[in-house]
């Protein structure tokens, strides 16, 4: 299976989130989605990746456009890491790693020379009909939020995102 590529459906997926509420690909029609994919909740990266949305969130729901993240970690796990860090928005528990094989974000990872898989750092821009505009593959936690920004400008996904 191939990463989903600008101009391609976002696959079909049914998942928990913090709240345990299954969440569908339908869930994604009708506004534009960033859809952030991250190793783990509450770790020093992720938590800086998460805030900078969180601190540019009110920007992006006034463009139309919606949030959630991705990671193998229990909706329990979510809900904490949420309520710590006062994150608005939704996230998905994905401990089968189903959906984040068929984007491709769960891969084979090397630390100190061990090789293991993880959850690569990756961003989908889902348009108001599910389908995939752009990719932004291995973001940084720090700059993930000025690269998405930039796309979701290039792509003039406000103007659209009420269409």
């Amino acid at each position: 299976m191939l990463r989903p590529q600008p101009g391609q459906p976002f696959p079909s997926f049914s998942l928990l989130n913090e709240n345990e509420r299954v969440v569908t690909q339908a869930d994604l029609l009708g506004t534009w989605t960033v859809l952030y994919s991250y190793p783990k909740d509450d770790t020093p990266g992720c938590t800086m990746q998460a805030c900078s949305l969180r601190d540019s969130y009110e920007h992006l729901t006034s463009a139309g456009v919606q949030v959630i993240g991705l990671s193998p970690d229990s909706p329990a796990k979510h809900r904490a890491f949420r309520e710590k860090f006062s994150l608005p928005f939704s996230l998905l528990s994905d401990p089968d790693h189903v959906l984040s094989k068929e984007l491709e974000v769960w891969v084979e990872k090397s630390l100190y020379g061990n090789k293991y898989l993880g959850m690569e750092r990756t961003t989908f821009l889902i348009d108001p009909q599910g389908v995939v505009q752009a990719v932004l593959p291995k973001v940084t936690p720090k700059g993930h939020v000025p690269a998405l920004l930039k796309e979701l400008g290039r792509l003039g996904a406000s103007a659209q995102a009420h269409t």
